[in-house]
């Protein structure tokens, strides 16, 4: 059998992957196999069997490299022994502490330990107390687990922090050299009402070219994007540490940011009546939403106004509203960038971009970080206006780019994989639409068949089936188009102030504008320690900057789920015993995860709670559905469910159910599906947004007992009995 090199990715049950480097399936290993390694170590693995869906096991040969970072945990003491059990369960071993070890640490703080013996097939690991973080209802605390269990760089280096001090106040003559001064122009900021940088502004007028039959009409759209790389120069401390982070990190109450706030809230921030360094993409846009030509070209612009979504949205519906009041001489230029908005989205729905609705939420907490209710964020004409002018300089950055045929990082959305085509397909043959995608699906057909099922109750799990069938969005330096956007290029240009990638495309394009080349490998790669030389490197350079950035956004985005479930299940406490309406979000074979209404939490009803008969999980048609008495249980389905258990640590919550008559009235609606095909509809979540969403999904999935496509509650119950007996003996051993 071959040997494998890789990444232990461990299981909060006690067995684990080797997440390959060759990036073939992960190699199943058994909890036997992890007793003497742990999370995120580097091992060699011998494949040893493949089980009967031809996936691979493996037996660990040799350990390359332990992971060296701190672990996050509680400290107990427990029978005369000091242990720290680790707040990521996927460690999978307490680990234990001499009394010389502690620093000073008392009983349930969280601590941060490092390791000071491994484990090994006899013996638990051995650690010391580094870092005492403070008591677990600590406000903040969360974050503070969260930085440090998802290895979030939060704090600058020495060298970053006193580049950053040395910085300007503001711009300087030199500065404004070699820049088109477009201070006269009204462009303004739009953002959310707690955005606190603002790191592009825009502004509309009519163009017309042109005279009689012959001329064009449309409109000049600029957006001025906050011009990072002034300041951020390649290789230089600051420029280091961002690369490291790679993204802005967003949690309630509190960012982790990219850059030195002096950067991100100061120099680089688009605030109004101040003067800035921009990036320009200026663009003519004709009445058809085709961007007719473009030009970039750095500049120093003036913010003329600092508007919110939700003001934008209030002026455009009523223009002798107040508020259009409040902005008089701005409300124009505003109504400029809402037609050339409408045209954009003319030329959106001809390339057949395939666009969802969606209903985000928003975190609103007390003084002390707790949650005091959960809100829905809703999406206006206002963040649609937006959205579109930043698709469209980006379409031009990736356009200006390819056609200098140099390389960049694009932002890349692939379609379906072969199986999760044909997965797709079965659904909507079984569903009975009369609808399909074809074996080389077009986004067009996506939106043919989301605008088709719009009015259907079950509009939601449909939707959600076409977006789970695309792959995620990666940042790479090979350019293969934006599925879900519909574009044949795409790269991120807009976001220079909170994303990395971003500062790149700004570098390149700006070398491009002065008949240069900008070379990744004297750059960033010098950093970190990968430069090479010779055929290839340069695009294996860029190859190896996207890997980097798109795992930190996905590393991001855990940390971010991560805190917002801690503050979840802290609220769910709080309403033990108590019963609520909720839909069905998402089938498993182990149980429904439920939505709350108003509430807008999710948690699980696991299958021993639905009945006492066998449930089989149909994965074709996504839905769990009785054998005996045909209840079906799908996305959208209307429960009511007792709030019965939360699991901080877990970050778990579960329910029961509670209503007989919902459960009825889902037989009903089972039988009638034996004569014909429900009309279903619902709200789903954009492309991303729906990704990122599928991604939590999985990965709680992962830490939820269960599998299989029948789960029979009894045989689930003695199961659970034996892990837990077999647990204790575990620990008496």
């Amino acid at each position: 059998m071959s040997e494998v090199d890789g990444v232990i990715q461990g299981h909060r049950d006690g067995h684990g992957f080797l997440q390959r480097a060759d990036r073939q399936p992960d190699i199943y290993l058994s909890p036997q196999e992890m007793r003497a390694v742990m999370h995120r170590d580097r091992v060699r693995v011998r494949i040893i069997r493949y089980d009967r869906k031809g996936r691979p096991e493996g037996r660990v040969l040799d350990i390359l490299e332990r992971r060296k970072t701190p672990i996050i945990g509680r400290l107990l003491h427990e029978a005369g022994i000091w242990l720290v059990a680790p707040e990521d369960k996927r460690y999978g071993q307490d680990i234990m502490v001499p009394k010389n070890g502690l620093a000073n640490a008392a009983v349930g703080q969280v601590v941060a330990i490092e390791l000071t013996e491994p484990p090994s097939l006899y013996s638990q690991p051995m650690g010391r107390v580094t870092e005492v973080l403070g008591e677990i209802d600590d406000p903040g605390m969360e974050i503070e687990i969260a930085v440090r269990k998802y290895e979030v760089p939060h704090r600058f280096s020495p060298e970053t922090l006193a580049q950053a001090a040395e910085l300007p106040d503001k711009i300087r003559a030199i500065d404004r050299k070699g820049r088109i001064a477009l201070t006269d122009i009204a462009l303004v900021t739009i953002d959310g009402e707690d955005a606190r940088d603002f790191d592009d502004a825009v502004y509309c007028e009519p163009f017309k070219q042109g005279r009689g039959k012959t001329a064009v009409e449309g409109w000049r759209l600029v957006v001025a994007i906050a011009d990072v790389s002034h300041y951020v120069k390649p290789g230089e401390p600051i420029d280091v540490d961002a690369y490291e982070r790679a993204t802005s990190v967003y949690f309630p109450r509190r960012v982790i940011p990219m850059l030195p706030e002096k950067l991100s809230n100061g120099l680089c921030s688009l605030n109004p009546n101040e003067d800035r360094l921009a990036m320009v993409c200026d663009m003519l846009v004709t009445a058809h939403g085709e961007i007719e030509a473009y030009q970039f070209y750095p500049a120093v612009i003036c913010s003329q106004a600092r508007f919110t979504y939700n003001e934008v949205a209030a002026i455009l519906t009523n223009t002798r509203g107040p508020e259009a009041a409040r902005r008089g001489e701005l409300v124009p230029h505003l109504l400029n960038l809402n037609e050339v908005y409408r045209a954009l989205l003319k030329e959106r729905a001809k390339r057949g971009a395939i666009d969802f609705e969606t209903t985000e939420t928003q975190i609103v907490c007390d003084e002390n970080g707790r949650i005091e209710k959960i809100v829905p964020r809703t999406r206006t004409e206002a963040h649609k206006l937006i959205e579109e002018a930043m698709l469209a300089a980006n379409v031009c950055s990736a356009d200006f780019i390819e056609r200098a045929k140099h390389p960049a990082l694009y932002r890349v959305h692939e379609g379906p994989t072969p199986e999760k085509r044909l997965l797709l397909q079965n659904y909507l043959k079984a569903l009975g639409l009369g609808l399909s995608i074809s074996d080389d699906p077009k986004p067009g057909e996506y939106q043919v068949i989301a605008s088709a099922t719009a009015e259907r109750p079950d509009a939601q799990q449909i939707h959600t089936m076409l977006l789970r069938s695309m792959q995620q969005a990666i940042y790479t330096g090979a350019n293969a188009g934006h599925f879900g956007l519909a574009y044949p290029a795409y790269t991120h240009f807009t976001s220079p102030i909170r994303r990395y990638p971003d500062l790149l495309v700004h570098r390149v394009i700006k070398a491009l504008l002065t008949g240069k080349r900008y070379s990744l490998i004297s750059g960033i790669t010098e950093v970190a320690g990968k430069a090479k030389k010779g055929a290839g490197a340069e695009e294996e350079q860029w190859e190896t900057a996207g890997a980097h950035c798109s795992a930190n956004e996905r590393r991001a985005d855990e940390a971010s789920r991560d805190v917002e479930a801690w503050l979840k299940c802290r609220y769910m406490r709080e309403h033990l015993g108590e019963e609520f309406g909720g839909t069905v979000s998402a089938v498993t074979s182990f149980g429904l995860f439920v939505q709350l209404d108003g509430l807008y939490v999710e948690g699980l009803v696991h299958i021993t709670e639905l009945g006492g008969e066998y449930f089989r999980f149909d994965e074709v048609r996504q839905e769990l559905r009785g054998e005996r008495s045909g209840m079906r249980f799908a996305v959208g389905s209307r429960v009511r469910v007792q709030v019965s258990r939360v699991d901080l640590d877990g970050r778990k919550i579960d329910f029961r159910m509670v209503d007989e008559g919902a459960e009825a009235s889902l037989v009903a609606r089972a039988r009638r599906d034996k004569f014909g095909a429900d009309k279903h509809a619902g709200p789903v979540a954009e492309l991303e947004a729906v990704t990122q969403a599928d991604r939590a999904l999985k990965a709680e999935a992962k830490r939820r007992t269960g599998a299989g496509k029948g789960v029979h509650p009894v045989r689930a119950a003695k199961s659970a009995a034996r892990k837990g007996a077999s647990a204790k003996s575990s620990k008496r051993r």
